[in-house]
Protein backbone atom coordinates (compact mmCIF):
# COMPACT_ATOMS: atom_id res chain seq x y z
CA UNK A 1 0.00 0.00 0.00
CA UNK A 2 2.72 2.60 0.91
CA UNK A 3 4.44 1.63 -2.64
CA UNK A 4 1.64 2.75 -4.22
CA UNK A 5 0.70 5.78 -2.43
CA UNK A 6 4.62 6.81 -2.84
CA UNK A 7 3.69 6.17 -6.73
CA UNK A 8 0.44 8.31 -6.55
CA UNK A 9 2.65 10.66 -4.87
CA UNK A 10 5.38 11.12 -7.10
CA UNK A 11 3.20 11.39 -10.04
CA UNK A 12 1.79 14.47 -8.81
CA UNK A 13 5.00 16.14 -7.43
CA UNK A 14 7.07 17.71 -9.55
CA UNK A 15 10.61 17.18 -7.77
CA UNK A 16 11.05 14.60 -4.49
CA UNK A 17 14.32 15.86 -2.51
CA UNK A 18 15.47 13.02 -1.23
CA UNK A 19 13.23 10.37 -3.06
CA UNK A 20 14.96 7.27 -2.21
CA UNK A 21 14.72 8.53 1.62
CA UNK A 22 10.78 9.22 1.55
CA UNK A 23 10.15 6.23 -0.22
CA UNK A 24 11.93 4.10 2.18
CA UNK A 25 10.47 5.56 5.24
CA UNK A 26 6.90 5.32 3.94
CA UNK A 27 7.75 1.53 2.87
CA UNK A 28 8.55 0.91 6.32
CA UNK A 29 5.70 2.00 7.49
CA UNK A 30 6.87 5.33 9.65
CA UNK A 31 4.56 7.77 10.57
CA UNK A 32 5.64 11.45 9.20
CA UNK A 33 4.93 14.69 10.28
CA UNK A 34 4.35 16.35 7.07
CA UNK A 35 4.30 20.33 7.34
CA UNK A 36 2.64 22.87 5.11
CA UNK A 37 3.38 26.66 5.71
CA UNK A 38 0.69 29.64 4.57
CA UNK A 39 1.08 32.78 4.78
CA UNK A 40 -1.95 34.83 5.31
CA UNK A 41 -1.08 37.93 2.93
CA UNK A 42 -4.27 38.17 1.65
CA UNK A 43 -8.21 36.97 2.98
CA UNK A 44 -8.64 34.15 1.12
CA UNK A 45 -7.10 30.69 -0.60
CA UNK A 46 -7.44 29.82 -4.48
CA UNK A 47 -7.73 26.91 -5.94
CA UNK A 48 -4.07 26.92 -6.96
CA UNK A 49 -3.88 25.94 -3.18
CA UNK A 50 -6.56 22.51 -3.93
CA UNK A 51 -2.61 21.23 -5.39
CA UNK A 52 -0.61 20.82 -2.45
CA UNK A 53 -4.49 20.20 0.44
CA UNK A 54 -5.23 17.74 -1.98
CA UNK A 55 -1.33 16.05 -1.32
CA UNK A 56 -2.07 16.77 2.35
CA UNK A 57 -5.30 14.86 2.55
CA UNK A 58 -3.52 11.97 0.81
CA UNK A 59 -0.97 11.95 3.48
CA UNK A 60 -4.05 12.48 6.09
CA UNK A 61 -5.86 9.43 4.47
CA UNK A 62 -2.29 7.13 4.90
CA UNK A 63 -2.26 7.97 8.59
CA UNK A 64 -0.02 10.61 9.15
CA UNK A 65 0.05 13.57 11.06
CA UNK A 66 -0.17 16.86 8.96
CA UNK A 67 1.06 20.11 10.22
CA UNK A 68 -0.52 23.57 9.19
CA UNK A 69 1.67 26.49 9.75
CA UNK A 70 -0.49 29.81 9.94
CA UNK A 71 2.84 31.91 9.34
CA UNK A 72 1.12 35.32 10.91
CA UNK A 73 5.13 36.40 11.66
CA UNK A 74 6.28 35.65 8.38
CA UNK A 75 3.44 37.09 6.52
CA UNK A 76 4.14 40.28 8.12
CA UNK A 77 7.55 40.56 6.82
CA UNK A 78 6.48 38.86 2.99
CA UNK A 79 7.65 35.96 1.22
CA UNK A 80 10.13 36.92 -1.41
CA UNK A 81 10.03 34.35 -3.90
CA UNK A 82 9.10 35.07 -6.99
CA UNK A 83 9.34 38.81 -6.23
CA UNK A 84 10.71 41.62 -8.48
CA UNK A 85 10.15 44.10 -5.70
CA UNK A 86 9.72 43.58 -1.72
CA UNK A 87 6.33 43.71 -0.54
CA UNK A 88 5.00 46.33 1.62
CA UNK A 89 4.97 45.00 5.42
CA UNK A 90 1.47 43.83 6.54
CA UNK A 91 0.30 44.93 10.22
CA UNK A 92 -0.42 42.14 12.58
CA UNK A 93 -4.09 43.31 12.24
CA UNK A 94 -4.06 42.57 8.58
CA UNK A 95 -2.60 39.05 9.14
CA UNK A 96 -5.04 37.42 11.84
CA UNK A 97 -7.87 38.84 10.05
CA UNK A 98 -6.84 37.08 6.74
CA UNK A 99 -5.71 34.08 9.02
CA UNK A 100 -9.14 33.50 9.80
CA UNK A 101 -10.85 33.22 7.02
CA UNK A 102 -8.50 30.37 6.28
CA UNK A 103 -9.41 27.80 8.36
CA UNK A 104 -13.15 28.10 6.98
CA UNK A 105 -11.82 27.71 3.39
CA UNK A 106 -8.86 24.19 4.83
CA UNK A 107 -12.37 22.28 6.06
CA UNK A 108 -13.02 22.65 2.07
CA UNK A 109 -10.44 19.12 1.81
CA UNK A 110 -9.22 18.51 4.90
CA UNK A 111 -9.97 17.11 8.42
CA UNK A 112 -9.23 19.91 10.64
CA UNK A 113 -9.88 17.74 13.79
CA UNK A 114 -6.87 15.70 12.31
CA UNK A 115 -4.78 18.84 11.64
CA UNK A 116 -2.20 19.80 14.21
CA UNK A 117 -2.74 23.95 13.19
CA UNK A 118 0.25 26.15 14.51
CA UNK A 119 0.70 29.74 14.29
CA UNK A 120 4.54 30.36 13.79
CA UNK A 121 4.63 33.54 16.06
CA UNK A 122 4.43 31.22 18.82
CA UNK A 123 8.34 30.48 18.58
CA UNK A 124 9.03 33.33 16.18
CA UNK A 125 7.52 36.22 18.26
CA UNK A 126 9.45 35.03 21.40
CA UNK A 127 12.62 35.15 20.36
CA UNK A 128 15.23 37.61 21.61
CA UNK A 129 17.72 39.44 19.52
CA UNK A 130 20.62 36.71 20.90
CA UNK A 131 18.19 33.85 19.18
CA UNK A 132 17.61 35.68 15.76
CA UNK A 133 22.01 36.33 15.86
CA UNK A 134 22.43 32.20 16.50
CA UNK A 135 19.62 31.32 13.63
CA UNK A 136 21.22 33.48 11.18
CA UNK A 137 24.34 31.94 12.30
CA UNK A 138 23.52 29.11 10.86
CA UNK A 139 24.14 29.86 7.19
CA UNK A 140 25.51 32.47 5.18
CA UNK A 141 24.87 35.29 3.33
CA UNK A 142 26.25 33.90 0.07
CA UNK A 143 23.35 30.79 0.61
CA UNK A 144 20.65 33.18 0.66
CA UNK A 145 21.22 35.77 -2.20
CA UNK A 146 22.17 32.53 -4.81
CA UNK A 147 18.23 32.41 -4.72
CA UNK A 148 17.18 33.25 -8.37
CA UNK A 149 14.44 35.84 -7.17
CA UNK A 150 17.40 37.58 -5.07
CA UNK A 151 20.31 37.07 -7.84
CA UNK A 152 17.89 38.71 -10.56
CA UNK A 153 16.92 42.12 -8.36
CA UNK A 154 20.55 42.26 -7.78
CA UNK A 155 21.50 41.58 -11.26
CA UNK A 156 18.34 44.33 -12.26
CA UNK A 157 19.62 46.69 -9.06
CA UNK A 158 16.42 46.46 -7.97
CA UNK A 159 16.62 46.92 -3.86
CA UNK A 160 16.52 43.94 -1.35
CA UNK A 161 15.36 45.15 1.66
CA UNK A 162 17.52 43.90 4.98
CA UNK A 163 14.41 42.37 6.64
CA UNK A 164 13.69 40.00 3.69
CA UNK A 165 17.14 38.03 4.43
CA UNK A 166 15.17 36.83 7.80
CA UNK A 167 12.63 35.14 5.39
CA UNK A 168 14.14 32.03 4.73
CA UNK A 169 15.82 32.04 7.98
CA UNK A 170 12.43 32.20 9.77
CA UNK A 171 10.47 29.84 7.63
CA UNK A 172 13.46 27.15 7.99
CA UNK A 173 13.07 27.55 11.91
CA UNK A 174 9.87 26.60 11.36
CA UNK A 175 10.59 23.21 10.52
CA UNK A 176 12.85 22.78 13.40
CA UNK A 177 10.06 24.25 16.05
CA UNK A 178 7.50 21.11 14.47
CA UNK A 179 9.82 18.59 14.06
CA UNK A 180 9.32 18.18 10.46
CA UNK A 181 9.92 14.92 8.28
CA UNK A 182 8.09 16.24 5.14
CA UNK A 183 7.42 19.66 3.51
CA UNK A 184 5.42 20.39 0.30
CA UNK A 185 4.61 23.22 -1.33
CA UNK A 186 4.99 25.03 -4.68
CA UNK A 187 7.85 24.79 -6.60
CA UNK A 188 8.24 28.42 -6.29
CA UNK A 189 9.21 27.01 -2.59
CA UNK A 190 11.69 25.06 -3.46
CA UNK A 191 14.78 27.25 -2.16
CA UNK A 192 13.18 27.75 1.00
CA UNK A 193 12.33 24.29 1.35
CA UNK A 194 15.57 23.09 0.93
CA UNK A 195 16.92 25.54 3.20
CA UNK A 196 15.15 24.08 6.12
CA UNK A 197 16.93 21.09 6.08
CA UNK A 198 20.26 22.72 6.17
CA UNK A 199 18.53 25.01 9.22
CA UNK A 200 17.39 21.51 10.44
CA UNK A 201 20.82 20.12 10.29
CA UNK A 202 22.48 22.90 11.96
CA UNK A 203 20.13 22.34 15.03
CA UNK A 204 21.16 18.57 15.18
CA UNK A 205 17.47 16.90 13.39
CA UNK A 206 17.28 14.66 10.89
CA UNK A 207 16.51 16.96 7.57
CA UNK A 208 12.87 17.10 5.97
CA UNK A 209 12.13 15.22 2.95
CA UNK A 210 11.03 17.75 0.46
CA UNK A 211 7.96 17.73 -2.28
CA UNK A 212 7.02 20.40 -4.50
CA UNK A 213 4.02 20.67 -7.02
CA UNK A 214 3.40 22.42 -10.05
CA UNK A 215 1.96 25.94 -9.70
CA UNK A 216 -1.25 26.27 -11.29
CA UNK A 217 -1.43 29.44 -13.84
CA UNK A 218 -4.06 31.50 -13.73
CA UNK A 219 -7.56 32.53 -15.58
CA UNK A 220 -4.90 35.02 -17.88
CA UNK A 221 -2.75 32.12 -19.30
CA UNK A 222 0.38 33.47 -18.05
CA UNK A 223 1.20 34.14 -14.96
CA UNK A 224 0.85 32.23 -11.72
CA UNK A 225 -2.30 31.96 -10.19
CA UNK A 226 -2.52 35.37 -7.32
CA UNK A 227 -4.99 37.55 -5.68
CA UNK A 228 -2.21 40.58 -6.12
CA UNK A 229 -2.64 39.46 -9.95
CA UNK A 230 -6.22 39.93 -10.76
CA UNK A 231 -5.95 36.45 -12.26
CA UNK A 232 -7.45 33.83 -9.27
CA UNK A 233 -10.66 31.72 -8.74
CA UNK A 234 -11.53 31.80 -4.64
CA UNK A 235 -12.03 28.93 -2.90
CA UNK A 236 -15.41 31.08 -1.29
CA UNK A 237 -16.13 32.79 -4.58
CA UNK A 238 -19.90 32.67 -5.76
CA UNK A 239 -20.88 29.41 -7.90
CA UNK A 240 -21.41 31.28 -11.21
CA UNK A 241 -18.23 33.35 -10.72
CA UNK A 242 -16.02 30.40 -10.53
CA UNK A 243 -18.01 28.70 -13.17
CA UNK A 244 -17.55 31.79 -15.22
CA UNK A 245 -13.85 32.19 -14.65
CA UNK A 246 -12.94 28.63 -16.02
CA UNK A 247 -14.62 29.10 -18.84
CA UNK A 248 -12.79 31.63 -19.60
CA UNK A 249 -9.31 30.60 -19.32
CA UNK A 250 -7.41 29.90 -22.29
CA UNK A 251 -8.23 26.59 -24.35
CA UNK A 252 -4.21 25.13 -23.47
CA UNK A 253 -4.48 25.52 -20.00
CA UNK A 254 -7.95 22.95 -19.81
CA UNK A 255 -5.74 19.56 -19.49
CA UNK A 256 -3.80 21.11 -16.24
CA UNK A 257 -6.85 22.00 -14.57
CA UNK A 258 -8.54 19.06 -14.96
CA UNK A 259 -5.53 17.60 -13.93
CA UNK A 260 -4.40 19.23 -10.98
CA UNK A 261 -7.99 20.40 -9.41
CA UNK A 262 -10.15 17.12 -9.56
CA UNK A 263 -8.01 13.90 -9.75
CA UNK A 264 -10.46 11.41 -10.88
CA UNK A 265 -13.02 13.52 -12.15
CA UNK A 266 -10.99 13.71 -14.99
CA UNK A 267 -12.50 11.17 -16.78
CA UNK A 268 -14.91 10.98 -19.96
CA UNK A 269 -13.36 15.03 -19.86
CA UNK A 270 -14.58 15.77 -23.55
CA UNK A 271 -12.23 16.60 -26.06
CA UNK A 272 -13.58 19.75 -27.47
CA UNK A 273 -12.03 22.82 -24.79
CA UNK A 274 -15.13 24.23 -25.06
CA UNK A 275 -16.99 21.57 -23.97
CA UNK A 276 -13.93 20.50 -22.11
CA UNK A 277 -14.41 23.76 -19.71
CA UNK A 278 -17.88 23.04 -19.39
CA UNK A 279 -16.67 19.81 -17.84
CA UNK A 280 -14.11 20.85 -15.58
CA UNK A 281 -16.35 24.38 -14.83
CA UNK A 282 -19.20 22.53 -13.57
CA UNK A 283 -16.58 19.37 -11.73
CA UNK A 284 -14.81 22.28 -9.33
CA UNK A 285 -18.05 24.43 -8.78
CA UNK A 286 -19.41 20.65 -7.64
CA UNK A 287 -16.45 20.28 -5.51
CA UNK A 288 -16.65 23.70 -3.43
CA UNK A 289 -20.43 24.13 -3.41
CA UNK A 290 -21.97 21.12 -4.48
CA UNK A 291 -24.74 19.38 -7.26
CA UNK A 292 -27.16 22.31 -6.89
CA UNK A 293 -24.56 25.08 -6.84
CA UNK A 294 -22.96 23.63 -9.99
CA UNK A 295 -26.05 23.06 -11.86
CA UNK A 296 -27.56 26.25 -11.34
CA UNK A 297 -23.75 27.75 -12.16
CA UNK A 298 -24.10 25.97 -15.67
CA UNK A 299 -27.53 26.83 -16.50
CA UNK A 300 -26.72 30.67 -15.42
CA UNK A 301 -23.85 30.75 -17.73
CA UNK A 302 -25.57 28.92 -20.47
CA UNK A 303 -28.38 31.71 -20.22
CA UNK A 304 -26.56 34.36 -20.46
CA UNK A 305 -23.81 33.63 -22.75
CA UNK A 306 -23.98 30.39 -24.90
CA UNK A 307 -27.62 32.01 -25.78
CA UNK A 308 -26.58 35.43 -25.96
CA UNK A 309 -28.89 36.75 -23.70
CA UNK A 310 -28.69 39.43 -21.34
CA UNK A 311 -30.58 39.09 -18.15
CA UNK A 312 -33.86 40.80 -17.58
CA UNK A 313 -32.62 41.44 -13.74
CA UNK A 314 -30.19 43.91 -14.19
CA UNK A 315 -28.92 46.31 -11.05
CA UNK A 316 -29.70 49.58 -11.52
CA UNK A 317 -27.15 52.35 -11.45
CA UNK A 318 -28.11 55.94 -10.31
CA UNK A 319 -24.71 57.62 -10.17
CA UNK A 320 -22.92 59.56 -13.00
CA UNK A 321 -19.11 58.17 -12.96
CA UNK A 322 -16.70 59.92 -14.36
CA UNK A 323 -14.73 57.01 -16.02
CA UNK A 324 -15.64 53.02 -16.65
CA UNK A 325 -12.77 52.22 -13.76
CA UNK A 326 -14.77 54.33 -11.34
CA UNK A 327 -18.15 52.49 -11.99
CA UNK A 328 -16.30 49.34 -11.41
CA UNK A 329 -14.48 50.41 -7.99
CA UNK A 330 -18.08 51.74 -6.78
CA UNK A 331 -20.62 48.91 -7.84
CA UNK A 332 -17.39 45.92 -6.31
CA UNK A 333 -17.05 44.68 -9.03
CA UNK A 334 -13.20 45.37 -9.10
CA UNK A 335 -11.61 45.99 -5.21
CA UNK A 336 -9.35 49.01 -6.37
CA UNK A 337 -8.42 51.21 -9.43
CA UNK A 338 -5.61 48.81 -10.57
CA UNK A 339 -8.35 45.74 -10.36
CA UNK A 340 -10.53 47.73 -12.61
CA UNK A 341 -7.77 48.63 -15.01
CA UNK A 342 -6.44 44.68 -15.10
CA UNK A 343 -10.24 43.35 -15.95
CA UNK A 344 -10.14 46.14 -18.89
CA UNK A 345 -7.15 45.11 -20.41
CA UNK A 346 -7.96 41.63 -20.24
CA UNK A 347 -11.58 42.17 -21.89
CA UNK A 348 -13.20 41.43 -19.11
CA UNK A 349 -15.56 44.17 -19.21
CA UNK A 350 -18.33 45.10 -22.23
CA UNK A 351 -20.76 47.58 -22.31
CA UNK A 352 -23.77 46.98 -24.50
CA UNK A 353 -22.00 43.28 -25.45
CA UNK A 354 -19.32 45.04 -27.13
CA UNK A 355 -15.76 45.04 -25.29
CA UNK A 356 -14.61 47.98 -23.35
CA UNK A 357 -10.90 49.04 -22.46
CA UNK A 358 -9.22 51.64 -20.56
CA UNK A 359 -10.02 54.23 -23.30
CA UNK A 360 -13.36 53.36 -23.33
CA UNK A 361 -16.06 56.30 -22.30
CA UNK A 362 -17.66 56.89 -19.48
CA UNK A 363 -21.09 54.77 -19.88
CA UNK A 364 -24.14 56.63 -20.04
CA UNK A 365 -28.00 56.40 -18.96
CA UNK A 366 -29.66 53.18 -20.55
CA UNK A 367 -25.77 51.56 -21.15
CA UNK A 368 -25.43 47.70 -19.04
CA UNK A 369 -22.01 47.20 -18.26
CA UNK A 370 -21.23 43.62 -17.82
CA UNK A 371 -18.41 42.17 -15.80
CA UNK A 372 -17.69 39.22 -13.99
CA UNK A 373 -21.10 37.56 -14.21
CA UNK A 374 -23.12 40.83 -13.08
CA UNK A 375 -25.04 42.95 -15.34
CA UNK A 376 -25.09 47.18 -14.30
CA UNK A 377 -28.14 49.41 -15.82
CA UNK A 378 -27.19 53.11 -15.69
CA UNK A 379 -30.40 54.65 -15.06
Amino acid sequence: MSQEFFARLRERAVQVHVEDHLRTRLERGDRLRVKLGLDPTAPDLHVGHLVVLDTLKMFQDEGHTVVVIIGDYTAMIGDPSGRSETRPMLRREQVEANAETYFRQIDLVLDRSLIEVRHNSEWLAAMTAADILRLMAKATLQQVLQREDFADRIKERHAIGAHEILYPFSQAYDSVAVQADVEIGGTDQLFNLLFGRDIQKAYGQEPQDVAVFPLLEGIDGVQKMSKSLGNSIGLTEPPAEIYGKVMSIPDGLIDTYGRLLLGAERRGVPAHPRDAKAHVALELVRRLHGDAAAQNAEDDFNVKFRKREIPQVREPYEKRPNDLVSLLVDTGIARSRNEARRLLEQGGVKINGEKANLDSPAPKTGDVVAARRRYIELK
